[in-house]
């Protein structure tokens, strides 16, 4: 099931509907608005032959021999001659559809080596972590290959074996990464170098580009809006004038094509949790002159911390008992959806990337110039931090070459260092320029190596669970040229809270086109720093010369109320804060009870 959003002039082709739906139906990631791949020719890899051959069902030996013709990944034959293989005889071999290395074929311990994989039965070939490991990684393998074998629809079973494969593979290599003793060497740190970061105002500044043609954006939209009180898609939430997040999304896009001339197509990449309800959204840009394309990120099973198996039995369990792999999965995401295929058969060059509850994240002409004339395949935005930044991924000089370093690689001692302001002064935006041709290049050599965040859950019902995840940025380490751009805070504008939401429905922000512009009375360049309690209810004040609000407790403004300088207002358990409707509060505490009542 596909739908067809927008107009895109030559890009009917792009827009044609896939009426097969099955890999959908499992959760598995698909394009929507792009035809599905044809399936490749049949594979000439004997080894994967050899694999299918082998394995140990006949059901599974059905599977594999489909997965391995159609140029899905194979499954590991079994322990049978376990000991005579290596990793280059279990991998699977290259097929003109794909290029990646099958991860069911190996077992954690042989996935971090070339060297033959050991039985999990001889224990004093290892030490107690690695068995432990090796035998964790053989039942989970086992458990997946169940579920798969238990799907009946042929399409599929082979879209879901597809994406195990992406979640075996990162979790053999947590596994494996948990039992080598290499840690981030804190000494080995070192601030980018000046080539590494540039300014922007270094950037030389254009009017327009003949790049833009070339270029797609691409919207990070898989999630919720629970943080801020509401159900369904983020980007549903409205946040200025009546408009969402993809309303001003569409807005911005849909001008900026118009006023050059061009054709930026729209990418959203959804969720599970978010797919449904963004489907049924978009089609009331129907009409408008913008090509949307959405694609699912993977759906992972999360796992029981103590046995390290899914919660998970069969496809169709429960959405609670899946998660969306983090923004890092983008890469592969894209590549499974055909997506990326199909953006760069129609010439484009560039992706743009951003969250899409950023709302200073616009298409920057001046970068993507930059990007265009340097050559660089990856350049992150990057802007100065600020204490209400502290636990922000930053770029480092990692023994020569760029990283990101999120806080969850820190080790303990030295977390205070992270957060400092004065060690670490730049943080990640989110905001990425990327080669459609480098992704490309990457996702065939299956270069990507990001980062594993653990992040440990626990459920309803008090069961401790495991979700890994990437975040997109860590990829950089993995493209030509890559470096950061340190851009003005106005391209950093997350609306993560009511405080957020506070600040960018005032009249702080003006709205032009869709972009937020702030407001030129504002005396200073800096953002008033709100923190607004759980029952602060809706009510915008005046705030062009504030500098610092909190607000705890039951409190509401009035009308016309402005608010200079630093304003604490408290009012406590029990009790109502009401400021009157023409106030001017500057520099001033309120607390207590101050209850106004119509007359």
């Amino acid at each position: 099931m596909t739908t067809s959003v927008g107009a895109g002039g030559d890009d009917d082709a792009a827009r044609e509907v896939s009426s097969d739906a099955s890999g959908l139906a499992a959760g598995a990631p698909g394009p929507v608005a792009v035809p599905t791949k044809p399936p490749p020719g049949p594979s000439a890899s004997a080894g994967a032959a050899a694999a299918a051959s082998a394995t140990p069902s006949s059901s599974s030996s059905s599977l594999l021999a489909s997965l391995s013709s159609r140029g899905r990944w194979a499954f590991d034959a079994g322990p049978a001659a376990a000991e005579s293989r290596t990793v280059s005889d279990l991998s699977r071999k290259r097929t003109p559809s794909s290029s990646k290395v099958s991860s069911l074929a190996v077992t954690a311990i042989a996935a971090s080596s070339n060297q033959p994989i050991a039985r999990a039965s001889v224990p004093q070939r290892q030490d107690f972590q690695e068995t432990a490991s090796a035998i964790a990684t053989k039942n989970l393998r086992n458990h997946l290959l169940r579920m798969t074998e238990a799907i009946t629809d042929r399409e599929e079973k082979s879209d879901f074996a597809n994406l195990m494969d992406g979640f075996f593979n990162l979790f053999s290599r947590y596994l494996a990464e948990k039992n080598r003793t290499e840690r981030l060497v804190w000494d080995k740190i070192r601030s980018p170098s000046a080539e590494q970061i540039i300014p922007y105002s270094n950037i030389k500044e254009v009017t327009t580009s003949a790049h833009l043609d070339k270029l797609a954006v691409l919207k990070l939209n898989g999630g919720l809006g629970t943080t801020m009180g509401c159900v369904g898609p983020k980007s549903a939430i409205e946040v200025r004038d009546g408009m969402t997040f993809l309303d001003l999304t569409v807005r911005q896009i849909e001008f900026m094509n118009a006023h050059h001339s061009t054709n930026v197509p729209l990418l959203l990449m959804n969720s599970f949790n978010t797919d449904s309800d963004t489907t049924r959204i978009i089609q009331k840009y129907a009409s408008h002159s913008l090509q949307i394309l959405t694609f699912n990120q993977s759906r992972y099973p999360r796992v029981d911390k103590e046995s390290l198996l899914p919660l998970a039995k069969s496809v169709s369990d429960p959405n609670d008992m899946w998660y969306p792999p983090g923004h890092g999965d983008l890469f592969e995401s894209l590549s499974n959806s055909g997506l990326l295929d199909n953006l760069i058969a129609q010439g484009k060059e560039y992706l743009f990337v951003s969250n899409v509850d950023n709302l200073g994240a616009t298409v920057d002409l001046n970068i993507l110039e930059h990007v265009a004339n340097s050559g660089a395949e990856f350049v992150m935005e990057v802007t100065d931090k600020t204490k209400a930044d502290i636990k922000g991924g930053t770029l480092i000089d990692y023994e020569g070459h760029i990283r990101l370093l999120e806080i969850a690689q820190v080790p303990a001692e030295h977390v205070d260092d992270f957060k400092s302001v004065k060690k670490f002064k730049i943080f990640n935006t989110n905001n990425l320029w990327i080669s459609l041709k480098a992704i490309k290049r990457v996702i065939d050599d299956s270069a990507l190596n990001m980062e594993i965040i653990e992040n440990v859950k626990t459920t309803d019902g008090g069961q401790k669970v495991i979700q890994l995840e990437t975040a997109v940025g860590a990829a950089i380490k993995h493209f030509i040229g890559a470096h950061g751009v340190n851009v003005p805070r106005s391209r950093f504008l997350p609306v993560k809270s009511t405080s957020d939401l506070f600040l960018i429905t005032s009249d702080l922000y003006s709205l032009n086109h869709g972009q937020l512009n702030m407001n030129p009375k504002r005396m200073f360049g800096t953002i008033p720093i709100v923190k607004l309690g759980d029952n602060f209810k809706k009510s915008t004040p005046h705030i062009l010369e504030l500098d610092h609000l909190t607000v705890t407790g039951d409190v509401t403004f009035g009308s016309n109320v402005i608010l200079r300088g630093t304003v604490i207002i408290v009012a406590n358990y029990g009790e109502r804060i009401d400021i009157p409707s023409g106030s001017i509060l500057h520099d001033k505490v309120v607390s207590g009870n101050l209850r106004i009542v119509d007359h």
